[in-house]
């Protein structure tokens, strides 16, 4: 049972190399060279396992990438104070306004359905003022690709190969996209 399942996760891996949206990968680059030789700030959204992603990729993109980024998950008191008194669905873009994002700035996603009306506030909450702004948008995400690929200047459709494997599917490979665009804009 065991090889048999480790062949189907990875003939479903084969099948997300073949049928990713290599363009968007390459504008998903594109911005980023630009936000950084302007100046500007990436920073990174996620939600459960797509914050600890967050994380990572902020380290990746800061000391291999050159730019400056942060993403508002990695300061647990600021995070947990502003659910508490103000509530989950402004978390990030109360964030992102003390942090003055503006149009030199990015914005980047990490998140399995990309946010909805009733999934993932705090992101589509911060993609609205990130817009507004005039922030750059690039999402990693899967299924639909939600408000997140709707606004996205460029975004990276993780297909859905198995209806059970969704969520490991889109959080593994948002760790391939990262490190293939940071290393792509370091070289």
């Amino acid at each position: 049972m065991s090889m048999e399942y480790i062949d189907r996760y990875l003939e479903e891996t084969k099948r997300i190399v073949d049928t990713v949206p290599r363009d968007q990968i390459e504008r998903g680059i594109e911005l980023l060279k630009e936000t950084r030789d302007k100046g500007g700030r990436l920073f990174i959204l996620g939600v459960g396992g797509s914050a600890a992603n967050a994380s990572h990729a902020v380290n990746d993109f800061r000391k291999i990438g050159g730019i400056e980024t942060y993403a508002p998950t990695d300061n647990v008191s600021e995070l947990t104070a502003r659910t508490n008194d103000e509530g989950w669905e402004t978390t990030f873009s109360e964030w992102l306004k003390t942090s003055h994002i503006n149009d030199k700035d990015a914005v980047m996603v990490f998140s399995v359905g990309g946010g909805s009306e009733h999934t993932s506030l705090n992101i589509v909450n911060a993609l609205k003022l990130s817009k507004e702004r005039g922030a750059k948008v690039i999402s990693v995400v899967s299924r639909s690709g939600g408000y997140s690929k709707q606004v996205s200047d460029a975004c990276v459709l993780i297909p859905v190969v198995s209806e059970e494997r969704i969520t490991p599917h889109a959080e593994g490979w948002q760790g391939v996209i990262w490190h293939l665009m940071v290393n792509a804009i370091a070289e």
